[in-house]
């Protein structure tokens, strides 16, 4: 089993795989996969943070939980409520990007990409200042 400082950096590396993907798939107009992988990189980069903090993640199959958790763990600072503000916002759009026939337009997955990417930035950012 890792440490919670090993796991932290393994979930923080699929966040920044989740998000380079996410952009080539923006740069490839392949709109849907670039929205998906940005929610993926955003849920991951909150496992990193989940588990830099408190040594644990959400296992809810209802990624509002992680939501839930962030929010817990880091309290009501403005800039966490501000990134779990975002998180809510791209995982509302997991089901309907990953279950629904219409596709994401240029628009929504340019603004998906550009959030995940600013959401994994913070990430990165919060386990680097706890020297995680």
């Amino acid at each position: 089993m890792e440490s919670p400082r090993s796991e932290a950096r393994l979930y923080l590396a699929k966040a920044e795989q989740f998000s380079a993907e996410a952009a080539a798939a923006m740069k490839g107009s392949r709109n849907d996969a670039a929205m998906l992988n940005a929610v993926h990189a955003v849920i991951s980069a909150t496992d990193a943070v989940c588990v830099a903090f408190a040594g644990r993640r959400s296992a809810d199959p209802d990624h509002r939980g992680a939501a839930d958790l962030l929010q817990e763990i880091g309290g009501k600072s403005r800039e966490l409520t501000q990134n779990v503000r975002q998180l809510r916002m791209l995982l509302a759009k997991k089901n309907v990007v990953e279950y629904e026939s219409r596709r994401a337009s240029a628009r929504e997955a340019s603004d998906a990409v550009k959030r995940a990417d600013r959401f994994v930035d913070w990430a990165s950012q919060i386990i680097e200042d706890a020297r995680v």
